[in-house]
């Protein structure tokens, strides 16, 4: 690697622009935030104390909420007074959640949810009909491909898949029957980068809503909403939790009639999220600049190892200057996040061997965890896809997908090197 890429995968980009000063949740109650900078967003927004004064965030564990009277319960029920109804739709920690959510990522309302996935249905079910079309970057995670695919089509939405970076194949795809464009940048698993501004404009031409899964970068790394998305998807199960406790998911929008749709839908289909895993995601939040950044630099280090060692065939890192994507990322993340994925000689056979002779990485399909997990995508995360469609995301069954943990970066690659170093030795015995 020369100096100009080792440069390029170890700095990290500190953004410029600073979040607006005023959040709203659900319910028109309004959150003061002065204007912070993002770490301090991370541990002060959507919190308000009670009268007990506590200090850290309270769990509020009920189902249910006492009126003042009928006509309090009444008028909350309609909407027309805030305040707490059901734990289903309103609960105090969830909106904490949901404000210090939206703060982080410089929109106005969240919904949170039970998981990602319940999130994109979420989304779906607020804003499609029979008859509407979805445009959908091709490499997105596997459940996701088949809730477009395959659910949704059975309720007449059709979803046309699009390469992510080809924004000539994007304009052709988005018709006036689409509804919704959905993009996951960087892509799962190979670190693709979409031009997510450019998208944005071609949404906005077919009056389509435009919908960015930002799970890889968080809002430390990159704000969908600045770059003309309308919606921000979580799984808040990754690095908003950060250490693999709880499940959850969330939306983050700009726009009030949006936002209405989404918490109707919320409030009606009741995929909620508990308070104790908000309460958990809450205390995630809190470090959430702090993991990024030290992601960044790990993800880096073992990035740079592994460009150096003969069994890896090809890498997939925005970081490195070699990858398609670095000059996009240079422009809209401010980071190259955490994951990265590489390829081995040998097939399936190769790539479980290296996964399989880990002894520190964790062999799990989860991602954004403190621990380094390690996974083969092709047998996993999209295994219920088609060999064809696994081929066109360039999920192959060489590859290994590797969320690069909080670790010393020289105990990752020494446990990398386990497998590795044995299909390089091979192929030095096979060449002789």
């Amino acid at each position: 690697m020369n100096p100009a890429q080792a440069q390029a995968v170890a700095g990290f980009f500190v953004p410029a622009v600073r979040l607006p000063g005023e959040r709203w949740c659900r319910n028109e109650m309004k959150q003061a935030a002065p204007d912070w900078e993002i770490d301090t967003q991370a541990i002060r927004a959507g919190q308000s104390r009670t009268q007990e004064h506590e200090h850290s965030d309270p769990i509020f564990a009920t189902s249910s909420f006492v009126f003042d009277s009928a006509a309090d319960a009444a008028e909350k029920f309609s909407g027309n007074r805030p305040g707490n109804v059901y734990s289903r739709f309103t609960n105090p920690t969830v909106r904490a959640f949901e404000q210090r959510l939206a703060a982080l990522e410089g929109g106005e309302y969240c919904v949170a949810t039970a998981s990602g996935m319940s999130a994109i249905l979420c989304l779906a079910l607020a804003t499609l009909s029979a008859g509407d079309r979805i445009a959908v970057s091709v490499n997105v995670f596997g459940s996701t491909v088949s809730l477009f695919s395959k659910i949704l089509k059975r309720f007449g939405v059709i979803a046309d898949f699009v390469p992510l970076t080809d924004l000539e194949a994007w304009e052709r795809a988005i018709t006036p029957r689409t509804r919704l464009v959905f993009v996951e940048s960087p892509s799962n698993p190979t670190c693709e980068i979409a031009n997510i501004e450019a998208i944005s404009v071609l949404a906005r031409k077919a009056n389509a809503l435009l919908a960015v899964d930002n799970v890889y970068c968080t809002p430390v790394l990159q704000r969908p909403l600045a770059l003309g998305a309308d919606v921000v998807v979580h799984s808040a199960t990754k690095y908003l939790d950060g250490q693999g406790r709880c499940v959850g998911g969330a939306l983050v929008v700009n726009d009030k009639d949006l936002f209405d749709k989404l918490f109707d839908t919320l409030r009606t289909a009741g995929p909620a999220m508990s308070p104790f895993n908000a309460w958990v995601f809450l205390k995630g939040l809190e470090t959430l600049p702090l993991r990024m950044r030290a992601h960044c630099d790990n993800a880096a280090a073992v990035a740079c190892w592994l460009t150096e060692h003969p069994a890896v065939q090809r890498l997939y890192y925005p970081g490195l200057t070699t990858h398609p994507g670095h000059e996009q990322a240079l422009r809209q993340q401010s980071g190259f996040g955490g994951i990265l994925a590489f390829e081995v000689a040998g097939g399936r056979e190769s790539a479980w061997q290296v996964i399989d002779a880990t002894r520190m990485a964790s062999i799990t399909a989860n991602l954004g965890d403190s621990r380094t997990t390690v996974t083969h995508p092709a047998s996993t995360t999209h295994s219920r896809i088609s060999a064809e469609a696994r081929d066109a995301m360039g999920v192959r069954e060489s590859l290994i997908r590797v969320s690069v943990g909080l670790e010393d970066p020289s105990d990752i690659c020494a446990d990398l090197a386990r497998g590795l170093d044995l299909i390089a030795e091979r192929s030095r015995i096979c060449a002789a």
